[in-house]
């Protein structure tokens, strides 16, 4: 069996690579490969992902995941995701407060009322994630962040833009730099903009919030609201746009789900979709100090990629890890990231999951996947396209 690698994946494993993870867990929880710690055990991903001993940043600096240039640079070295305490800790309980379950709770009617909107008039044979899966997470967060409705289409855009900059996709297209920087540059104008106008006019969203802490002497930078609002675009749409679209292809093949979903869409169900196939199957972090994990002594200032999906179908953690149970006992997964870095927006991201796939299920009736497109991407894992046909 070769060294693991993020790279260069065949296009069948791109669309079911839950086989190649098993084969590399079989192996060992823990292994090294090209001077990179792949973690694949869910007991060692847990412990990664909690231990202070791993951050995001790495000991020489930097951290992020994307090849960047300058405005990409600063751009993404100000996201939530890529902070460590104590910056990460301040950052966060800024925005704590608006994604709480009472706020989410709130949030409800109009996810509901967004979603219907979507599915109003849907033609029989329809783009998936365009259509659905992807409008109705942007425009959620666009109403978190204040961005008129109008301009949710052209975010969308520059966030998948941005995207090209991430290592694995970036290799295999040499416009990538060049895409994702003007991406950046364009994203950045766009919020400084939005922050000025808040300003002078706030109202009741994040921007405004952010903008109010820094003008009472909190210390939030401009470029740190504008790194923010954009990672909050980014990853509160990628999040639920790729679970909404892959459980619609997992359901296509198992009519028995389908039904059990159509009468209810549970807590416990989003939970074990969530499980089943993640939206994003790898995470990374490095080493600060020597650690020791399942046995395996991992040296200061490695580099180390958790494969959350591979964690989510452990068969020492879950039993039966590659049936889809909707009914299956709670328990911790790793679909949205543990520790300091759990998904801000996790409680979101479930309930338009819940709300928006219980009606879209029931607006496709019987449907069938004509044809499905994943990017070269195994990391922010999702197709780019679904086209399904429903039933008249």
């Amino acid at each position: 069996m070769k060294p693991f690698s993020l790279k260069d994946w065949p296009d069948e494993d791109l669309h079911d690579p839950f086989p190649v993870f098993a084969r590399y867990l079989a192996a060992g929880p823990v292994q090294f490969a090209g001077g990179t710690c792949y973690v694949f055990g869910h007991d060692a991903a847990v412990e990664v992902l909690t231990s202070a001993a791993f951050g995001r940043r790495s000991p020489s600096g930097g951290g992020s995941p994307v090849s960047v240039t300058s405005a990409l640079r600063t751009l993404v070295e100000n996201w939530l995701v890529f902070l460590d305490p104590p910056r990460h800790t301040e950052l966060r309980s800024v925005l704590n407060k608006e994604f709480s379950p009472s706020v989410v709770t709130n949030l409800r009617p109009r996810i509901t009322e967004l979603a219907e909107t979507l599915l109003t008039d849907l033609p029989v044979t329809f783009d998936l994630v365009e259509r659905f899966s992807a409008p109705l997470p942007i425009l959620v967060i666009s109403d978190l962040l204040g961005v008129p409705r109008e301009d949710s289409g052209w975010l969308r855009d520059r966030a998948v833009d941005l995207q090209e900059a991430s290592s694995v996709r970036a290799a295999a297209n040499p416009d990538a730099h060049a895409v994702a920087d003007r991406a950046a540059r364009e994203l950045r104008d766009y919020f400084l903009a939005l922050m000025q106008t808040r300003r002078s006019d706030p109202g009741d969203d994040l921007v405004s919030l952010m903008v109010s802490a820094q003008t009472r002497g909190e210390p939030l930078s401009s470029d740190e609201i504008v790194g923010t609002c954009v990672h909050l675009m980014t990853a509160g749409h990628e999040t639920t746009t790729n679970v909404l679209s892959k459980s619609v292809l997992a359901l296509a093949s198992r009519p028995e789900a389908l039904a059990e979903l159509r009468r209810g869409v549970t807590p416990a169900a989003v939970e074990e979709l969530v499980r089943f196939d993640p939206p994003v199957q790898a995470v990374g972090r490095w080493a600060h100090e020597d650690a020791v994990v399942a046995g395996v002594p991992i040296p200061a200032g490695t580099r180390v990629m958790v494969m959350l999906g591979a964690a989510n179908r452990d068969p020492a953690r879950f039993a039966a890890p590659d049936s889809l149970d909707l009914s299956r006992a709670g328990g911790r997964n790793t679909g949205f990231g543990l520790g300091i870095h759990y998904c801000l927006g996790a409680t979101l991201a479930r309930a338009e999951l819940e709300i928006g796939l219980g009606l879209l299920l029931a607006a496709l009736g019987d449907y069938a996947v004509d044809s499905v497109k994943f990017p070269h991407d195994i990391v922010f894992h999702g197709p780019h396209s679904v086209v399904v046909t429903r039933s008249g």
